[in-house]
């Protein structure tokens, strides 16, 4: 099941996809507020493979491998919408990851666009949440600019200040 948007092929990752995520996942600079730091090592990155798979497997949607149109075999990125628990309540989170050599380019709005569009039209979700670190200007900017909201804020980083939790609702 491949999707496309004006630039961008998104597809459920595969096995295949493993040396990739580890590249994108295992660099620093893509880890830079997210307080848990780059996967140290492929093993990390194929337990996260697994849980994707096993999340698409279970609800049949989940993160989605990015690739450029132009290219569509190199992938830049990961993500999509999937079910997360937020202090004990289970929530359809938007998030992704996106290789540095991918940012400045507007990829992450029109993904995120994407999933909010495919979360309300096809899943026939009335909502769909985000958490961002407070200091994460550029993610800040891409979820208002798709129409997201902070509506709270979570303190899932002990010693540091909360996250935000921004929210998009269906319209209509």
């Amino acid at each position: 099941m491949h999707r496309t948007t004006a630039r961008l092929v998104v597809r459920p990752p595969t096995a295949d996809d493993l040396e990739s995520l580890f590249t994108i996942y295992g660099d620093p600079a893509t880890h830079q507020f997210n307080p848990s730091g780059p996967l140290r090592d492929l093993g990390q990155a194929e337990a996260l493979l697994h849980v994707w798979l096993k999340h698409w497997e279970d609800k049949g949607y989940g993160q989605w491998a990015i690739s450029t149109c132009e290219a569509p075999q190199n992938l830049i990125g990961f993500g999509g919408l999937d079910a997360r628990m937020y202090v004990d309540v289970e929530r359809l989170n938007l998030g992704y990851r996106f290789a540095a050599t991918a940012w400045g380019k507007g990829y992450a709005t029109e993904l995120s666009q994407a999933a909010l569009d495919y979360g309300f039209e096809e899943l026939g979700l009335n909502e769909v949440f985000a958490v961002v670190r407070p200091n994460h200007s550029a993610s800040i900017r891409v979820l208002e600019k798709i129409g997201m909201r902070i509506v709270d804020f979570l303190d899932d980083v002990p010693g540091q200040p909360p996250s935000l939790v921004f929210k998009a609702r269906r319209s209509g």
